[in-house]
């Protein structure tokens, strides 16, 4: 029965399979991608998009941390750490858009 109850959680049987196929897709594009461009960029670019495959509920949490790596990045003087966190802030406030229209 149980596993009746985990089935009906998936919007669709193989739900959470392709999402995970997705994001390692996104992840790999995204580093061939951002391996070309300076850190700062790079950084952000790559925060930015993977940010985008976050759960909406989480939003909060990641939206943390990226305003503690932006603030550690910048005071520790780590482009790719400090622009990261401010794509994932921006990627996580366009998240929460989308979900609270």
């Amino acid at each position: 029965m149980s596993s009746e109850a985990d089935a009906r959680k998936e919007p669709f049987p193989g739900a959470y399979y392709a999402g995970l196929f997705i994001t390692i897709s996104i992840l790999l594009l995204l580093v061939v991608i951002t391996s070309a461009m300076p850190p700062g960029p790079a950084g952000a670019t790559f925060a930015f998009f993977l940010g985008l495959t976050v759960n909406p509920k989480y939003v909060p949490w990641f939206s943390l941390l990226g305003v503690f790596a932006a603030v550690m990045g910048f005071a520790g003087h780590e482009p790719m750490v400090a622009w990261g966190g401010l794509g994932l802030l921006a990627s996580q406030a366009l998240v929460y858009y989308w979900n609270h229209k």
